[in-house]
């Protein structure tokens, strides 16, 4: 968070003296803590001050306790964390890797963590049954995830191995620098050939899964441009200027071009529309939303060179545009 600055001290590797400066005054402690060196999340935060191993002027505050300029807050980073998740031997799709980090094209329908309903076979399963050193700092149900894809999104994705890599990694999304392009499959298409989507977003207050437009959430900005236009659908080519939850997902609905097959923003998979059997047909054979994360950039945190991988449409996805393709053609 830029507005957050301050000066800062170390007493030592994990140990870190902060002082508020006046651009961080008023913050909450947890956003204030979310915005340090070493604090990858909010929610780190959170929990880190919740266990007690966070102290404002010397003293245990409560996450929400809002800071003031000239405070000090002192905190002590975690060892990292033992995994609890068994490894799981499976295939994987890698794109990269060396000591520091693997970069992986993740298929639909694979979780990445486990969770309710997810116990097993999830990347991270996979990843601990092929490389056994990825970083603790994120937890111990999601060793070495920097960021997420939803379970039926697919694409590239990065996982760090050690937390130095994931400190650096992460503050890379954090700002917003990491470079992100998607692709989707939508019902309908904006207008125009390309623009920007920006918004305020924040969780439904009426579907606890979901995420809305509501004036008193995050801003959140997608740049978007057509890529190829398929009579009633279109396939989008997708900036993320900033990473919200379901971001693309929910600006597409806004813009009421929604994602071919998404069940929470998508009003059903073909949304109503009458299509020729052939045509419906192949579209319910990709059971899941049609986005793909085609293309990840990111600065390694060790040699400070740009990287960027892209993954091809996946099968699924591939096949529902050219059966789009080619009875958008026979309609004339």
């Amino acid at each position: 968070m830029s507005s957050l600055k301050s000066t800062s001290s170390s007493r030592g590797a994990d140990q870190f003296d902060q002082t508020v400066s006046p651009e961080g005054a008023g913050f909450r402690l947890d956003q204030t803590l979310g915005g340090m060196p070493g604090i990858v999340s909010r929610e780190m935060a959170r929990r880190l001050i919740l266990e007690g191993a966070v102290f404002l002027n010397g003293k245990s505050c409560e996450p929400s306790k809002r800071v003031k300029q000239g405070d000090i807050v002192s905190y002590r980073l975690p060892p990292p964390q033992t995994s609890a998740i068994s490894a799981e031997k499976g295939p994987l799709d890698i794109l990269h890797e060396d000591r520091s980090l693997v970069v992986i094209n993740k298929p639909p329908g694979l979780s990445m963590h486990p969770g309710p309903g997810h116990r097993r076979g999830t990347l991270v399963n996979l990843l601990l049954g092929h490389c056994s050193d990825l970083s603790g700092i994120g937890g111990s149900l999601r060793p070495g995830i920097v960021h997420r894809l939803d379970m039926d999104t697919s694409g590239v994705v990065v996982a760090a191995k050690h937390d130095a890599a994931h400190q650096h990694l992460a503050a890379q999304f954090k700002a917003h620098s990491a470079h992100r392009i998607y692709l989707a499959l939508t019902v309908g298409k904006p207008k125009g050939n390309r623009g920007k989507i920006e918004t305020l977003l924040e969780r439904d207050p009426g579907h606890r899964l979901k995420r809305a437009v509501r004036d008193s959430g995050k801003r959140a900005v997608t740049h978007w441009e057509l890529a190829r236009g398929l009579g009633r659908f279109a396939l989008l080519r997708l900036r993320l200027e900033t990473g919200r939850t379901h971001q693309i997902r929910v600006h597409l609905a806004h813009l009421d071009c929604p994602v071919l097959g998404d069940p929470l923003y998508g009003k059903g998979r073909h949304r109503g529309l009458s299509l020729p059997p052939a045509l419906a047909t192949a579209l319910d054979v990709m059971k899941r939303q049609a986005l793909h994360a085609f293309e990840l950039g990111f600065v390694h945190p060790d040699t400070g060179k740009e990287l960027r991988f892209t993954a091809p449409i996946p099968g699924d996805m591939q096949a529902a545009i050219d059966a789009i393709d080619a009875v958008e053609k026979s309609l004339g």
